[in-house]
């Protein structure tokens, strides 16, 4: 079985696409296009599922056709819709230079002054300069963190955690 913590979000599944089973697929991350993978794992009624994939075709920077083995109708592909897509953080290529954005949802934030763990990002809000995490503490709360190359400390892949200097005050906003 496929642990949530073992994959990253990486786009969502759109409408079919003609009637042979080829499906809209618009994607944050091209992962899938860098790295030899033969499958995606689609969330499917709660459950992580892997999907081998027959082809793909780029529409433009975002999206794509994607075209499953054994998804040969439009009804089947309608299934799909509205589905999240999913990467294995294990296929991840490490010789990439710097992660994505998608890649470090599920990441914890550590405070650099107390060693203590602030929270887990749930999401990454880059529609701006200021890009911002968006974390959730411990205690419930949402939080937003700058994103800055001048807080962060420390990236660990392997426990995924995030190490920042948070200044002081600023998760009492």
């Amino acid at each position: 079985m496929i642990k949530p913590e073992e994959v990253y979000q990486i786009g969502r599944i759109g409408k079919p696409h003609g009637v042979k089973g080829e499906m809209n697929f618009m994607f944050t991350d091209d992962v899938f296009d860098r790295t030899d993978s033969d499958y995606l794992i689609i969330e499917v009624d709660g459950i992580l599922v892997p999907f081998f994939i027959e082809e793909y075709r780029f529409r433009s920077e975002e999206t794509a056709l994607l075209k499953l083995c054994d998804i040969d109708t439009q009804e089947q592909a309608r299934q799909f819709t509205n589905c999240n897509v999913f990467f294995e953080r294990s296929h991840t290529p490490e010789d990439e230079e710097e992660l994505t954005w998608s890649q470090i949802v599920g990441f914890h934030i550590v405070d650099e002054n107390t060693q203590k763990t602030i929270g887990t990002i749930t999401a990454v809000d880059d529609s701006t300069e200021n890009v911002l995490f968006e974390l959730l503490t411990a205690d419930g709360r949402e939080v937003l963190l700058p994103a800055s190359n001048d807080l962060i400390v420390e990236v660990n892949n392997a426990a995924q955690t995030i190490t920042m200097t948070i200044p002081e005050g600023l998760l009492e906003l």
